[in-house]
């Protein structure tokens, strides 16, 4: 009986536990787990982060006795946080540096880039991208959340692994990578149809319908937890917008007012556009300019720092940054664009109605136009200028807060020209400025990217779509006018890093429109050296021999000079000719008994070898018969000398090399007195 009950057991046992690993490995439990651990990331980021920036105005609100002591205190910590996430990233995983989106889109393509999915990378990433956010520089958080994601992605698969081997399938990782791209976006906005819709732009120029409903379903519930938890801290009362807006909805807008969006839209093409050449011109400058990059190269964690100490004079809020309100952090700054209330009517200072952080746009001696046009040149260059230190940093949000920068200088223009509003069948509806930040948001970060699906974050952001129609049009314009211009910023970043990718040829350029016109074989190269299995020793010397820029595989030289060494080297050559010895035994053993006129034919015909090291090649001591020799009687010739090949300072593999080219003495006596078959 306790044996029976013993088997019994064992046998539910088994079965429950292959039960758990098949559900455990299925996708919605991948979906949930990545969904969840994204939440929780963002959500302690976002905390950390605000934490930081907390400390800094602390700091500066304390030493407000002293104007030099409160710059100090200003300057300082940013650059110290700026410094540490730098050097940080480069000690830990240089990989985490930047955006991480032209990686992805590189990687989603088939080409394998190392250490870029690691837990080293993931812990770089995320540490790095909290200082470099908290420091309070222009600097956004969407293109790596991205990464992020798709480091968890394939950190998670690593895990499910242990499962079930489907997440062993490189196809299968693939599709849990598009996943997390949606995620990413997802979990960073709360906005998780515009996250999936973001990703496929991004990062796909083929997406699998299979693996929208993953996307939909990890980044849906990833935004929700971080909702989730903004309530239980008791950040919000409820799960609500992140950016929350309060237009009105029965006459948002009036058709008059649509030539003003359709200005917006084209005009935030063209700054997408010199945003993206501005940044990669930067970059450029840098590295043409040898002896800088030369010193920078040394002092890896000088440029970050003197980016940030100039970025944090010019934002000093007693100094050039009351013109500009540099106080502000990038979300009060958005808070405060997209409030639907009007600054002034006649632009005059007096009339400005400011409450909370929108004290931060008041001057006595400048009025509001002045301080959003300074706004918008100072951040416009200071941020194309941030994103090229070498910290995890996007792009994405700061150009989203200069976009609604511009639509709310538009929108207040349009307030003071028409200060009582524009009448339709006798009724009176006042311009709302906020409205006209939404749309500028949507179209600069739109033409940057190149992307539609910033409208759709756009109305999750805020909670509101009834700007759809402006939105929309001012997106499609200012992505018509950024394609004809300059790629997208990802795709700059990835010719600026000769990562691996081939461009969309888009009609907008003559050049790209007139390589539609070149073939294959007008580049490509006939001539190409390679090795097969059936090649020669010689064969394999020379291409070693040879250098050639055509990249057909990889394999490192001293595991080539192993193999080669195991294949050729003297203990190998010592038992192939006794092989060979034996053989050639046991055929002339056959041969003899079949009649002694064919052994007397053979005998007169016998071939000597005179086996030699001075000579290159093999050479008989008779004259070759017309008769072609047999394979057999061919293969000695691995002992032949062939040309050094140079290995350098360090001959790690010297003896590899002498067993492989040179015949030693006793390999020579031995080969010499093997009999040579008759």
């Amino acid at each position: 009986m306790l044996c029976c009950f013993h088997a019994i057991s064992v046998v539910c046992t088994v079965r429950c536990q292959k039960f758990l690993i098949s559900r455990v490995g299925e996708d919605w439990i991948f979906l949930i787990l990545l969904g969840l651990l994204m939440a929780l990331v963002s959500w302690v980021m976002d905390f950390c982060i605000a934490i930081c920036l907390q400390a800094q105005k602390w700091m500066y609100g304390g030493l407000d006795s002293n104007v030099f002591l409160q710059y100090l205190a200003w300057v300082t910590y940013p650059v110290v946080l700026i410094t540490f996430s730098a050097g940080f990233t480069q000690i830990l995983a240089p990989q985490a540096v930047g955006s991480g989106i032209p990686e992805m889109k590189t990687i989603l393509r088939g080409v394998v880039l190392k250490e870029y999915l690691t837990f080293k990378t993931f812990v770089a990433k995320v540490i790095g991208l909290t200082c470099a956010l908290g420091s309070g520089m222009p600097l956004g958080k969407e293109g790596p959340f991205v990464h992020i994601a798709s480091l968890c992605a394939a950190l998670l698969s690593k895990f499910m692994s242990l499962f079930g081997g489907i997440y062993e399938n490189e196809s299968r990782n693939i599709e849990m990578l598009a996943a997390a791209c949606a995620v990413g976006v997802g979990c960073c906005f709360a906005a998780p149809i515009g996250g999936v819709l973001f990703s496929i732009e991004v990062t796909s120029t083929f997406f699998a319908v299979r693996n929208y409903w993953r996307g939909f379903f990890a980044a849906t519930f990833s935004a929700f937890i971080f909702r989730v938890l903004a309530v239980w801290n008791r950040d919000e009362e409820t799960i609500t917008a992140l950016f929350k807006t309060s237009f009105r909805l029965d006459f948002p807008f009036d058709l008059q007012e649509l030539p003003a969006f359709a200005v917006i839209g084209i005009a935030n093409g063209f700054g997408g556009a010199l945003f993206v050449y501005l940044n990669r011109l930067i970059v450029q400058f840098m590295r043409k300019q040898k002896a800088i990059n030369r010193f920078l190269m040394k002092k890896r964690l000088l440029y970050p720092a003197l980016v940030t100490l100039l970025i944090s004079t010019l934002t000093f809020p007693p100094g050039f940054g009351q013109f500009m309100a540099g106080k502000l952090t990038q979300k009060e700054s958005l808070v405060t664009l997209l409030d639907n209330r009007t600054w002034a009517k006649q632009g005059i200072a007096e009339e400005f109605d400011y409450i909370g952080h929108s004290e931060a746009w008041k001057h006595p001696q400048v009025n509001v136009f002045v301080t959003l046009v300074l706004f918008i040149v100072m951040k416009f260059w200071m941020s194309a200028l941030a994103t090229t230190i070498p910290v995890p940093c996007g792009a994405f949000m700061p150009v989203f807060v200069i976009g609604a920068a511009f639509g709310r200088l538009v929108g207040e223009s349009m307030a003071a020209w028409f200060p009582d509003g524009i009448h339709t069948d006798g009724t009176i509806y006042p311009i709302v400025p906020g409205g006209y930040a939404v749309v500028g948001a949507a179209a600069l970060s739109g033409a940057v990217t190149h992307t539609v699906s910033t409208a759709v974050i756009v109305f999750e952001l805020t909670g509101q779509i009834s700007h759809i129609l402006p939105v929309m049009i001012a997106v499609i314009l200012a992505n018509a006018v950024a394609q004809s211009l300059q790629p997208s910023l990802y795709d700059s970043i990835i010719r600026i890093k000769k990562l691996p990718y081939l461009p969309e040829l888009g009609w907008g350029h003559h050049e790209y429109v007139q390589k539609y016109n070149i073939r294959v074989e007008d580049i490509m190269v006939r001539d190409v050296r390679y090795i097969t299995l059936n090649c020669s020793y010689r064969d394999l010397h020379n291409v070693l021999l040879t250098e050639s820029m055509i990249l057909l595989g990889s394999i490192e030289r001293a595991q080539l000079q192993a193999l080669l060494s195991l294949q050729l080297g003297r203990h190998r050559r010592l038992e192939y000719i006794r092989e060979r010895a034996l053989e050639e035994k046991k055929r002339l053993s056959v041969v003899s008994n079949v009649s002694s006129e064919n052994i007397s034919q053979r005998a007169s015909q016998e071939v000597r070898f005179q086996i030699s090291t001075e000579d290159s090649s093999l050479s008989p001591s008779r004259p070759v018969p017309q008769k072609p020799l047999k394979p057999a009687l061919k293969r000695p010739s691995v002992v032949e000398r062939a040309t050094e090949i140079p290995t350098g300072p360090h001959d790690h593999s010297g003896i590899a090399l002498k067993n492989l080219f040179c015949a030693s003495p006793d390999t020579e006596a031995l080969e010499v007195r093997e009999p040579c078959p008759r």
